[in-house]
């Protein structure tokens, strides 16, 4: 079977030079000229099926060697950290960075581990500031360090991803998960009454081999606690492996870091990368079909749309809020890197807020912020607990947001109407005028006496 032709100079480039070879004595070998090895090499010329062939033959390289699926990922792994503005005035070349990514792979690691290093600090230094912007004092917050954790990584694991695809390539249905934890583990899986489990969503019996799901939950939350036990049973040492990675304070972090990161097994498990990709773009990106063709939860599907930014995807890129009614952040996913993902949530003109007011209803709004940045925020309410009658229940809201130049890509983006709702991240740090919504001053502004006019505004400040 033929080989394409295709561009690799960077990886020509690392085998000549892992041969101490030349130009000139490279292009002898090849019988071609030099100058051609040197247009390849700057990926001006492809190398052909025959030259490739040739590659292997002279220098037994094997093929393989030459695919470059590892340096073409750690290249895109830098071209995307290298988006930083850090790095704006700097002019890096797409080629230079995969030469660099080819030849120099330590190099790349090097750099990869610094930006993630970097991007760990940045976050976890904004989620203990306040509300004004100042660091907060005290004890560590395990929160925000796994919230760091996973958005440092833009909450995307492919060795996850990869594994679970396995698994569900067997059956990811409530039945096929059973029929593993049984086969595999020795454990029978039972649907249990509440007298038993008393409230309790799922319970592992080590004493008489069972797991134990309660009979009040619908067959999609069935099939994540099954998914989740399997995670559980069979994905210990990858987690691990992956929490050793991260810079935690305390045990109650990495426990809080390890249970989302079963949770994203378990997702991945239900809604196989490749698969809900392809979906996602097939039906634009509507959150309602999405769940109920993988049989999940509208809040499970938003959340996997989150995870989806693998280096080289071209998935519309989200991140994920969740909120009870008085603004408490339970949840923050972020898959894109968002400046508004790790301070957003607290302005009640998002509507986020508004959600409550139609339960279950789905409400689009584009946002603006402060500095100009446009966003489309998909929000609905989500209902928890109430597996019994008197049993306690809660309802939230969920918002899925991305870039409004995004929106053409989204369901949601059809017909919605040109303008958006300006809104501010925090009310401490926000300075738009006349807001009747305020709920304190921003920092830094002198307020407006009301001597001889009430501007009908909670806080006037100068310069509105």
């Amino acid at each position: 079977m033929a080989v394409k032709p295709s561009y690799m100079g960077p990886r020509l480039k690392r085998i000549r030079r892992d041969l101490s070879l030349t130009q000139a004595k490279m292009a002898e070998d090849l019988d071609v000229s030099p100058s051609y090895i040197a247009l390849m090499e700057r990926n001006q010329r492809p190398v052909t099926a025959d030259l490739l062939l040739r590659l292997a033959r002279t220098y037994a390289v094997d093929l393989a060697d030459l695919a470059g699926g590892e340096d073409e990922e750690a290249a895109a792994r830098m071209q995307a950290a290298l988006r930083n503005p850090l790095f704006a005035d700097i002019d890096l070349p797409a080629l230079d960075v995969a030469d660099i990514a080819t030849s120099y792979p330590g190099f790349a690691e090097a750099f990869l581990r610094l930006d993630l290093a970097h991007s760990e600090e940045q976050l976890a230094l904004a989620e203990r500031a306040g509300e004004d912007g100042e660091p907060a004092m005290g004890a560590s917050d395990p929160v925000a360090e796994a919230r760091a954790f996973l958005a440092a990584r833009r909450n995307s694991f492919p060795l996850l991803d990869a594994s679970a695809a396995a698994v569900a390539a067997d059956g990811a249905d409530a039945r096929s998960l059973s029929d593993r934890i049984a086969e595999r583990h020795g454990l029978r899986v039972e649907i249990a009454d509440e007298a038993l489990m008393r409230g309790a969503l799922r319970y592992h019996d080590y004493h008489r081999r069972r797991i134990m799901i309660h009979e009040g939950l619908e067959p999609a939350s069935r099939a994540f606690q099954l998914a989740l036990q399997l995670a559980v049973l069979e994905q210990s040492q990858p987690i691990e492996d992956l929490l050793a990675e991260g810079r935690f304070s305390g045990e109650d972090a990495r426990l809080l870091a390890r249970r989302a990161l079963q949770s994203y097994w378990a997702a991945a498990l239900l809604m196989p990368f490749d698969a809900f990709a392809r979906a996602a773009r097939q039906l634009r990106y509507d959150i309602a079909l999405l769940a109920a063709r993988f049989a999940v939860s509208f809040e499970q599907a938003a959340h996997r749309l989150t995870t989806l930014q693998r280096p080289g995807s071209d998935a519309v890129p989200f991140f994920f809020l969740r909120i009870d009614r008085a603004g408490n952040v339970s949840k923050r996913l972020d898959g894109a890197g968002f400046p508004f993902a790790a301070h957003g949530g607290r302005c009640p003109l998002w509507n986020i807020h508004h959600a409550f007011d139609r339960p279950g209803c789905i409400d689009v709004q584009r946002v603006e912020l402060p500095d100009g940045e446009r966003y489309l925020s998909i929000a609905r309410t989500v209902e928890a607990g109430g597996l019994t009658w008197n049993g306690p229940r809660t309802t939230r809201a969920v918002a899925l947001v991305c870039r409004a130049a995004d929106a053409p890509r989204l369901v949601y983006g059809d017909g919605l109407k040109e303008g958006a709702e300006p809104i501010g991240l925090a009310c401490r740090i926000c300075h738009r005028p006349r807001c009747i919504a305020r709920s304190a001053p921003p920092v830094g502004r002198e307020l407006l006496p009301n001597r001889f006019k009430d501007a009908g505004l909670p806080f006037a400040f100068v310069g509105e």
